[in-house]
């Protein structure tokens, strides 16, 4: 699923990138994204996102939690500098439509760091989303704490700010299915690749961000397709086998995510994979 891992985009020598991002992004809003709803939903009710609520989403990707908490009537602004596609898809989203109708409902995106978001003069932020899984790859959460620093000083104090992570590999069905994409990126595992998520995962994000725990909640998210094809470009729209299909090559990587995938493919031939994922809800200070 940009799984808001937070990417460093480099410059660098040598052939430009084996996978569509295109397609990648397209695929991750028309299949994959959807499956983080039930996540949505918990920590928008559980927050009492409304009108009063003035929201910021840190790589907010193609924009479904954004639309779903506009739709409880909050200001949502998304922050996104990692993937430019998933971005466009957003703004197609939630900036076409009546323009009178989009000043109202206070929607921005912004294609940079969480800084640029800043409004001079406006309201803090009631409300910080990154949520982005971390914990199934070796340094995904990396980044995030930085980011979260830069977004602090956005809210007023004591705002809640949520962070999410991938439940224990034992209740996510799909950790199996990702641990080809080490596998294949690194067979010797000479570099980090997939790992299972820890306890304390996001509590440590938290703390080197400055953040206060303040609860916490499990979610389930069954990752369910229509068949084997949807599933492997459902997962593969992550971003999470990128790596694996630069160092061998798509055909591979797909044959492989399809033969993981055989224990939860279902008479009818849909894919159902039962998951649990863990939010932390944090506070600024």
């Amino acid at each position: 699923m940009t799984p808001t891992l937070v990417r460093q985009h480099l410059p660098h020598a040598g052939p430009p990138p084996r996978t569509d991002r295109a397609a990648r992004a397209r695929d991750w809003a028309e299949i994959q994204e959807r499956m983080l709803v039930p996540l949505y939903e918990a920590v928008h009710e559980r927050l009492e996102v409304s009108g009063r609520t003035r929201l910021l989403g840190l790589g907010c990707g193609a924009g479904l939690a954004l639309l779903m908490a506009r739709s409880r009537g909050a200001a949502v602004t998304g922050v996104d500098s990692a993937s430019p596609e998933r971005l466009a898809l957003a703004r197609e989203r939630l900036l076409s439509g009546d323009r009178i109708a989009r000043a109202h409902t206070g929607t921005r995106l912004v294609a940079g760091p969480p800084g640029d978001a800043a409004v001079e003069g406006g309201p803090p932020y009631s409300l910080v989303t990154s949520f982005e899984p971390i914990g199934c790859v070796a340094g995904d959460s990396e980044g995030l704490a930085s980011l979260l620093s830069a977004a602090a000083p956005l809210a007023g104090r004591g705002t809640p700010v949520v962070l999410v992570g991938w439940g224990p590999p034992e209740r996510c069905s799909t950790s199996a299915v990702l641990r080809v994409a080490r596998k294949l990126a690194d067979p010797l595992r000479t570099a980090p690749g997939w790992r299972a998520a820890r306890r304390d995962d996001l509590e440590d994000v938290a703390q080197r961000a400055g953040l206060r725990p303040d609860g916490s909640g499990r979610v389930a998210c069954p990752f369910g397709y229509a068949d084997v094809d949807s599933a492997v470009r459902g997962l593969l729209s992550t971003g999470l086998f990128d790596a694996a299909v630069d160092a061998t090559d798509q055909a591979q990587v797909d044959k492989e995510i399809a033969e993981a995938l055989h224990p939860y493919l279902r008479g009818d031939g849909t894919v159902w994979m039962p998951n649990v994922f863990r939010y932390l809800i944090a506070r600024t200070v």
